[in-house]
């Protein structure tokens, strides 16, 4: 089974492939000169994806054709490189360019998620028998495009890592006059609303006592993210210790969902000779 559809794979890969650097076929410092091949990139790209998608050990998704220990060596290559991160970065600006960022919306929100082999970024999770855990405090659009986020330990409260989680509105170049920050009640101070002044940022926080329809506005679509992102089990149930590894699975994960809002919206506000009858 694979781990994302062709339509959804073979975009991301050839603009992956299009970042790789020149690479021999064999190693050229071999003293007699017939190494035996080095495993094809897109190889390794499509295990790394069911190890995203499935959540599976690299032992479990290793067979005759490539090995865990390959998987994860040329994984901390692309890393090195910052491969994931510009996948991601070059995957937003072609939504953006196509479709179109709403900026003048935006939610944050906090989410837990288990963290079983603990790490540089997991805690006590409070809501999990103090077990390990991480929580990511997610940035999107008014669409639900995520933007970018922070990573901590599931012990730390939401509202202090609303500091560095709008910091991302840095990367995106010129944005609106008037934005809106949407947040639950878990934001709700005065602290929230002195960064959010201090930024200029306008700020639509939930107030506890008060029914959750009544109030969600634009909220809810972080919310559908984080359900997005919890899809791909190696990020709902996280084995990886080094943030830097979790990171790039995060950019991966942005990719896929960025990528194919794209080719949804495109299918309904463009027209080519090879676009399907039905709709992705």
């Amino acid at each position: 089974m694979p781990a994302v559809p062709s339509w959804l794979s073979d975009p991301l890969w050839d603009q992956f492939a299009a970042l790789l650097p020149a690479r021999s076929v064999t190693d050229p410092s071999h003293p007699l000169g017939c190494h035996r091949r080095r495993i094809a990139d897109r190889l390794v790209f499509d295990k790394l994806l069911q190890v995203l998608r499935f959540g599976c050990s690299y032992e479990a998704i290793a067979d005759s054709t490539c090995s865990a220990t390959t998987i994860r060596n040329r994984r901390d290559e692309w890393i090195n490189l910052g491969l994931f991160a510009q996948l991601k970065a070059i995957a937003l600006d072609a939504y953006d360019r196509i479709v179109g960022l709403l900026l003048d919306d935006l939610a944050i929100d906090g989410c837990i998620t288990k963290a079983p082999g603990g790490g540089e970024i997991a805690g006590r999770s409070p809501v999990d028998r103090g077990k390990q855990g991480m929580k990511r405090s997610l940035m999107v659009e008014a669409r639900g495009i995520p933007l970018g986020r922070v990573l901590a330990g599931a012990n730390r409260h939401d509202s202090p890592l609303l500091k560095p989680t709008l910091e991302h509105l840095d990367d995106l170049g010129p944005l609106p006059e008037d934005i809106t920050i949407h947040l639950d009640a878990g934001y709700n101070s005065a602290a929230t609303r002195d960064l959010l002044a201090a930024r200029g940022l306008t700020g639509e926080i939930a107030r506890k006592g008060v029914k959750a329809p009544v109030q969600a506005t634009k909220r809810w679509h972080v919310e559908r993210t984080n359900a997005w992102h919890n899809a791909f089990n190696r990020l709902q149930r996280c084995y990886e210790r080094k943030e830097t590894v979790v990171h790039a699975y995060f950019d991966l994960a942005d990719a896929i969902i960025t990528v194919r809002s794209l080719i949804r919206q495109a299918w309904t506000l463009y027209r080519w000779d090879t676009r399907p009858t039905r709709r992705p």
